[in-house]
């Protein structure tokens, strides 16, 4: 009888797999004789062959225990809708999602006992592979990142989480913002470090995909030989978005045809004409500022890149978001003291395993990524982007248009929640 029941399971994950949609009970062992949903006990552990499964940490002793897990579901690159039922019959429940490489998408959601919400979104699932020919050419560290590999994971996080089932369905029809950048831009995997690219996913409804292709160390001419570019362009249609913050590293190489107004901006070119050319729309984001003060004020550290990058944007009429700008006046808003929250700063010991102190003064952390996905989100209102419509209703409440968010006025670290990731890094992300 065991066996029976195994080999109709596994029939119906075939059926879900070819139809590209999947559907999972969180709720009971037993199946619901009307429900399509595949119920999932704690003993159901990814693996190859079924390609679903709690992953990655210990499943949670009880469906109802209310500890953070990892799910996951083999899928093959694109778009994802995800809809998740939030809540539990038994207990009040606050519940945090995040998906692949720590990509926030509900936070801190609060149902009563016996309250349960649905949340949609959308998450873009990429492997390093192009065509039979070409691929990404990944750095050691990225080889295991969640983004990379070959499944769609969902992490269940919060004060006492509770997911009562999750349906994943492929959705090619929702525009992509496809991101590109540095350190400051890219899906940080571990505990502390954060980037805005992974906090943007928070304010989009499943209108619109957010495809995260940034990675730490980049400039822009690395970016296009790494054949990071090439990976989002084979997936880029018409109607897509690109979204390029670079200067940071860029400012650093050196030798012969390198500097602002060279490299930098020839590479830059190229992403504007290959983005053109597949009937989608390149965005220009000028380079986060460092935490380098002097007498209250920040120092400028960039030398003439975003000038350059400003500069070939209107040149060749691409929107601009001035990021540089907008990080000035959040970091002098904080003040010099109070900055280092922001920022990976952390005496030894705050994490397990941290054998010496943290004063990182270019990587931020989850506090400081929010804060400057906020900043990107005011600067896509002022060039008027058309994905605007999918902002959630709760980011128009917090910040309508009258009263837009203010990096002069940033929220108080004080009041910024977060349920840490499993995952600690002690290494630094590479640039500085």
């Amino acid at each position: 009888m065991k066996h029976l029941s195994l080999l109709c399971f596994l029939m119906a994950l075939a059926t879900q797999m070819q139809a590209q949609q999947w559907s999972f009970d969180f709720t009971s062992a037993k199946k619901s004789k009307t429900s399509q949903a595949m119920s999932v006990n704690p003993t159901n552990r990814y693996t190859s062959a079924t390609g679903y499964g709690f992953d990655f940490i210990a499943s949670p002793e009880r469906l109802d225990s209310q500890t953070p897990f990892y799910f996951s579901v083999r899928v093959p690159d694109g778009n994802y809708r995800v809809t998740a039922t939030l809540g539990s019959k038994k207990k009040t429940a606050v519940t945090t999602v995040r998906a692949e490489s720590r990509r926030l998408f509900v936070e801190n959601l609060a149902t009563r006992k016996g309250e349960f919400r649905e949340v949609s979104f959308v998450v873009h699932k990429h492997s390093p592979q192009i065509d039979e020919k070409r691929a990404m050419r990944l750095k050691p560290r990225e080889l295991t990142k969640l983004n990379f590999d070959d499944r769609l994971t969902i992490e269940i996080n919060g004060d006492a989480p509770a997911l009562a089932s999750l349906r994943i369905e492929r959705d090619d029809n929702v525009p992509t913002v496809f991101l590109c950048g540095n350190s400051t831009v890219v899906d940080q995997d571990s505990e502390p470090w954060a980037s805005w690219g992974q906090m943007i996913t928070r304010w989009f409804g499943p209108e619109v995909a957010i495809a995260n292709f940034a990675e730490s160390g980049e400039t822009a001419s690395t970016f296009i030989a790494a054949n990071r570019l090439a990976k989002a362009l084979s997936m880029m249609k018409a109607g897509d978005y690109l979204i390029a913050e670079f200067g940071h590293n860029d400012q650093k190489q050196r030798g012969p045809g390198m500097g602002a107004y060279y490299n930098f901006a020839t590479a830059l070119k190229t992403f504007i004409d290959e983005t053109r050319v597949r009937g989608a729309t390149p965005i220009f984001v000028t380079p986060t500022q460092r935490r380098s003060f002097r007498d209250g004020h920040i120092q400028e550290t960039h030398a003439d890149y975003p000038e350059a990058m400003a500069w070939v944007a209107s040149r060749e009429n691409v929107p601009l978001i001035d990021l540089h700008s907008m990080t000035r006046t959040f970091y002098e808003a904080l003040g010099e003291k109070e900055s280092v929250h922001a920022f990976v700063h952390y005496p030894a010991g705050s994490f397990p395993g941290q054998k010496t102190d943290f004063k990182d003064n270019t990587h931020f952390n989850p506090y400081g990524a929010y804060e400057l996905a906020k900043c990107v989100i005011e600067g896509m209102r002022q060039i008027n982007l058309p994905i605007l419509s999918a902002l959630r209703p709760d980011y128009l409440q917090l910040y309508p248009a009258t009263a837009p968010f203010d990096p002069a006025h940033p929220d108080a670290f004080s009041q910024f929640h977060w349920n840490d990731s499993p995952f600690f890094e002690a290494e630094k992300p590479d640039g500085n």
